[in-house]
């Protein structure tokens, strides 16, 4: 486990100019916005016609405040970002409004100052860091580039300060990583090293897309506490993309809900949580995941956000609210003020009012006109648990994986990186085991090695055992067979998904290959049904992978896996990249196949959320090893060891209203 930082020694050391905890106030006073975004308007050019990514976005962002942007996958919560960086596609542009970064206009600079810009002033933490970093550069350069481009220190002073860097975003032994490439670390620890590209040059103003979302809740809790720190010391602004609304409950001042385009509610963070307005905010708070609704499905919010190709002449929720009216359907809302914060609520911005995209709060419309909010947000639910059962489905013995080490002209190993060591577990049809532990434990090497993925990368011993088969003892065509009914969502899917195939062509790859009893017309009668149930809309099918947002990847990605109705899914953080709303879907979809097929899970995640949500058992891993499992209620509320009882105190929790 990484040691927590010492913030008061370490970021002082950092900044030893600029650091004055005084700094943020006075800034905050005397020039409050630091970043002015206004009636901004992107479109995008496809091949569906014209994709209008952004209609009329505002927005400013305080200095030393957190701005949060929540929203569904695919609401334009990244297009706001690369429009507000200048970092859009080649097929993107900005076709009206205006970008102010402290009194000065972005979207008129040349490109050369803009380059001055970005990393210097305005730093970017992007959502994918397998895509954004360079894969043939070691990660110590590509920090160093930005300190050298931006800042006055060469050499050894500037590799030192990327030293300090990967230190303090937690990754171990950074005198030694600092010289590893992008494919030798974690998932977890690419993000960090995003985290401290974007910091490095210590900008005055960030943009934070998902940053903590590929982390575990230990290194989560560090990363957000030390931006916090930096705001409180630098007076740096931050803009917060998330899906994550404990996160947001943690860390922002004011938050704003977008959808299919346009922001639909802003609020001061107190006034959101304590009371969402919009009817679309309020089905998000229904859909989180918590042990209190393990019986029963989550509120997932029916359909997917609207194409943006079209010319809305009506409120663009209306299809999926229940509190939708004629009106709502024939007329566009404004931003209507609800007025301003209730008495108790302390702004964090100078204009502390509460707009809302909805004709429930227009005061122009007659009261009987108005669309009214369902006194009872969640109905219809139903028993979703399966009976516990006695039977093993998967049986795992002793299971160690050892990475050798190989060194010399002739590669000879010597030495091992042992990454799962003696590890034992089972789970029953109809069940779920949870498997949760700190970034690089092995969680997911675990995942891999049940489906005999690392034959000839590493030494693999003990037993694996489906339905009382040992798995590590098949090979050739019985293999392949059994890997019909074990099949793995991974937790990239840009990597796991071929960029060079359609939709269909990917998900139709396994049942050709694994269900050769369907025809042509049941596999495409299988695929419409699978993307139906992962909110996806079937005209997707001709579409390639790079179409897609992060989240709605994923979604591919979980119904490539289902498509051969396995016993066993091993499902690596299938609900890290996905926001509220469709989580909610996922995870009542892997609930309801649970129930109906008997399916069990092994799911690896960081959410704990999902974990008390989800889990019949969980068993927590540490440096290769189970240090703890056991029943989830047990676990989770009387948990036994030490780094179980730390796991569970760095989730972050919605403040209670």
């Amino acid at each position: 486990m990484s040691t927590y930082f010492d913030k008061d020694a370490d970021v002082a050391a950092l900044f030893p100019r600029r650091f004055d905890p005084s700094r943020a106030a006075d800034l905050h006073r005397h020039d409050p916005d630091i970043l002015i975004a206004d009636h901004l308007h992107v479109a995008l050019e496809s091949d569906a016609g014209v994709v209008k990514a952004l209609d009329g976005v505002r927005l400013s962002v305080a200095r030393g405040e957190t701005f949060a942007l929540v929203g569904e996958s695919g609401c334009g919560k990244s297009m706001t970002a690369m429009a507000l960086m200048r970092l859009l596609p080649d097929n993107g542009r900005v076709d009206d409004g205006s970008v102010m970064l402290d009194k000065e206009e972005l979207l008129v600079l040349p490109e050369s100052r803009m380059r001055e810009r970005r990393g210097g002033k305005i730093g970017i933490i992007f959502q994918d860091p397998s895509t954004s970093l360079n894969p043939v550069l070691k990660v110590g350069d590509q920090i160093v580039e930005t300190i050298v481009t931006h800042t006055a220190l060469r050499g050894d002073a500037a590799r030192e300060k990327a030293i300090e860097w990967l230190r303090l975003v937690g990754i171990p032994e950074p005198e030694r990583r600092i010289d590893n490439y992008p494919f030798q670390m974690s998932g977890g620890q690419k993000q960090r090293v995003m985290i401290a590209i974007a910091l490095a040059a210590e900008p005055e103003m960030l943009i934070a897309d998902e940053p903590t979302t590929a982390l575990d809740v230990t290194i989560q809790a560090q990363i957000l506490d030390l931006l916090k720190d930096l705001q409180n010391r630098l007076g740096m602004a931050m803009m917060l993309i998330t899906h994550d609304l404990a996160v947001v409950a943690q860390m922002a001042h004011r938050v704003a809900l977008m959808y299919a385009g346009q922001i639909v509610e802003v609020a001061d963070a107190n006034a959101f949580f304590a009371h969402p307005l919009h009817p679309y905010a309020i089905k998000l708070f229904d859909a989180l995941p918590e042990s209190g609704k393990r019986d029963v499905p989550l509120a997932a919010i029916p359909g997917t956000v609207p194409p943006l190709t079209l010319d809305f002449r009506c409120c663009r929720f209306a299809d999926r609210c229940t509190a939708a009216v004629d009106h709502c359907r024939t007329h566009v809302p404004d931003l209507f003020d609800e007025g301003p914060l209730a008495e108790g609520h302390a702004p964090s911005h100078p204009v502390a009012t509460h707009p809302v995209r909805c004709f429930i709060y227009d005061p122009s419309l007659p009261v009987s006109q108005r669309p009214v909010l369902p006194a009872e947000r969640v109905a219809g639910m139903s028993q979703m648990r399966a009976p516990a059962s006695t039977e093993k489905l998967l049986e795992v013995r002793d299971l160690t994986v050892h990475f050798p080490i190989r060194k010399g002209v002739l590669k000879r190993t010597v030495g091992h990186v042992k990454a799962v060591d003696g590890v034992s577990f089972s789970i029953a049809p109809g069940r779920t085991l949870a498997l949760v532990g700190e970034s690089g434990c092995g969680k997911t090497t675990t995942g891999k090695a049940l489906l005999q993925l690392l034959r000839t990368q590493a030494e693999i011993g003990g037993e694996t055992l489906l339905s009382g088969q040992r798995l590590d003892q098949l090979g050739g065509r019985a293999l392949h067979q059994a890997r019909q009914d074990i099949q793995i969502i991974f937790q990239d899917p840009f990597a796991s998904l071929d960029p060079r195939m359609r939709v269909s062509d990917i998900l139709e790859e396994g049942l050709i290959t694994l269900r050769p009893d369907l025809d042509a017309t049941q596999r495409h009668a299988r695929l419409a049904t699978l993307l139906d149930q992962v909110g996806i809309r079937s005209e997707a099918m001709d579409r390639y992978p790079h179409e897609f947002s992060g989240g709605q990847r994923q979604r591919l990605a979980i119904a490539r896996a289902l498509a051969v109705e396995p016993r066993l899914v091993v499902c690596d953080e299938p609900t890290s990249a996905l926001d509220v709303s469709v989580q909610a879907q996922i995870l009542n979809l892997l609930k309801q196949l649970q129930r109906d097929l008997g399916i069990a899970y092994l799911f690896i995640t960081h959410n704990i959320g999902v974990v008390e949500y989800l889990a019949d058992d969980v068993a927590v891993m540490v440096q290769g090893r189970i240090v703890e499992q056991g029943p989830a209620e047990q676990v989770l509320r009387h948990p036994s060891h030490e780094y179980t009882r730390t796991l569970l105190a760095a989730v972050p929790r919605l403040r209670p209203s």
